[in-house]
């Protein structure tokens, strides 16, 4: 019989204790390490065989075979996946509770079996009663769908082999286990060892893999790293309860493009597409009112005009608020001192609020431009003509930099109505259609502040 040692396991990070610890001394979390318990097998069976299974050829030989996709009818799921559903990949989805991880699958699965057939859902966390009420909710009604309320990993591929569904839904990873191990679901060790079983029978059986994955309070889906590495594609299901919008932002993706996003709004009949995100997005836009820009922003190839908006008041208190909600922090403080310094703004004594309305939250640098221009129209309470958006890079010496694919997001600008346009310099000179827009490169933060407000 095989001997049963008694471990403590970072949950955060997989580090292994041999005694119980308050903090974890490699990732440094508190509270992180909890008791599990794991087989000593012996070394004979322990060993895993050497033998491959092909033999290595160059890669100018290798046969590339075309990638073949099942589309979910679903457009803006099927961007982020890079055009379709591949089949044998797996694809983990994470979100936090509530966020409408398992309704979006739902009626994913809808659409694919009206195409391809059988689909397998199979759910650890809800009864099949359960996921009916939501079905009919989503008026989803097929007999293609088949509902397996299962947790272990070895049942389900058994159903599954017998079935031979078209794709695989496991919502949630955290919840399955394997047989294998004697440590309890939803802990490192059977995070892992599952979502690997499940992998390996997804590439075998050339069946797609949907894995649901849950997050942890600082938004990161729990369980080990390398959970996120074994799948083929990442995505994040990000929204805010004030608003009904729903963001599906691709993280990683080996079948196609990373940082692409797929646009929903939650009603009460399920997740809506949304086609012109721009015009959403500017829908309740005020006009002649300071502190309010629109910037030209890019999310993996899919362009987007935002409206950034600022405050800028008096402090009441010794120390200056800084507040920012859609936009990183610290960049939003470079750029305050960035204005000081370089154009001679008092700002020490306000208190600065900056907003992306609609909830979106925006990474690249093109927005730095609008940050200055919101700040800077709040600060003088002068309203930015409607008609003009911006976007640009700025650097520590109030330089405008460049930005990529400066045409696109020109063109969508012209979509939806505007007729000027202000950028840097460098991508001014290089624009070969202008789309009926007026176009004004700037070199530095004072020549820009100069072509908005003159």
């Amino acid at each position: 019989m095989p001997k049963v040692k008694t471990i403590f396991q970072c949950q955060a990070c997989g580090y292994i204790s041999p005694k119980w610890l308050g903090r974890c001394p490699d990732c440094g979390a508190w509270n992180s390490l909890v008791e599990e318990k794991r087989e000593i097998v012996g070394r004979q069976s322990s060993l895993i065989s050497c033998k491959s299974k092909s033999e290595p050829q160059p890669l100018s030989e290798v046969k590339r075979q075309s990638e073949q996709r099942m589309s979910t009818e679903m457009k803006e799921l099927d961007r982020v996946l890079g055009g379709g559903v591949v089949h044998g990949s797996v694809v983990l989805i994470g979100g936090d509770p509530g966020i409408g991880k398992s309704t979006l699958l739902l009626q994913a699965m809808a659409g694919l079996c009206k195409k391809y057939g059988k689909v397998l859902y199979v759910s650890g966390e809800e009864s099949s009663e359960q996921i009916k009420i939501r079905a009919d909710r989503l008026s989803v009604n097929s007999e293609e769908i088949i509902l397996l309320s299962e947790t272990s990993v070895e049942g389900i591929i058994n159903t599954a082999s017998k079935i031979i569904p078209k794709v695989m839904v496991i919502d949630s990873v955290q919840t399955v286990y394997t047989e294998g191990l004697v440590s309890a679901p939803g802990s490192v060790s059977q995070v892992r060892e599952a979502a690997a079983k499940l992998m390996f029978f997804a590439k075998k059986s050339d069946i797609p893999v949907f894995l649901v994955g849950h997050v942890t309070k600082e938004g990161a889906i729990a369980g080990p790293r390398v959970l996120e590495h074994i799948v083929d594609t990442v995505l994040y299901f990000e929204g805010n309860g004030g608003h009904s919008y729903r963001i599906l932002r691709t993280v990683k993706n080996r079948f196609g493009s990373a940082n692409e996003i797929g646009i929903f709004e939650m009603s009460d009949s399920g997740l809506l597409e949304v086609d012109n995100p721009s015009e959403l997005f500017l829908l309740e836009r005020p006009l002649n009112v300071s502190g309010s820009v629109v910037v030209a922003s890019l999310e993996g190839t899919r362009p987007l005009m935002v409206e950034i908006q600022s405050l800028v008041s008096q402090t009441n208190f010794g120390m200056p608020r800084r507040t920012s909600i859609g936009v990183d922090f610290n960049r939003v403080n470079l750029l305050v001192a960035v204005l000081e310094k370089r154009v001679g703004l008092h700002l020490g004594g306000m208190d600065i609020f900056v907003n992306v309305v609609g909830g979106l939250r925006i990474i690249e640098p093109a927005v730095d431009l609008g940050i200055i221009i919101a700040i800077s129209s709040s600060l003088k309470d002068t309203p930015v003509d409607p008609k003009i958006f911006v976007f640009g890079e700025v650097g520590l010496s109030g330089e405008i930099r460049a930005v990529t694919q400066a045409e696109a997001r020109i063109k969508e600008a012209s979509k939806i109505g505007f007729k000027k346009a202000v950028m840097s310099a460098g991508n001014s000179e290089n624009i070969k259609n202008d789309f009926g827009l007026e176009i004004t490169g700037v070199q530095n933060v004072e020549d820009c502040l100069e072509a908005v407000f003159s």
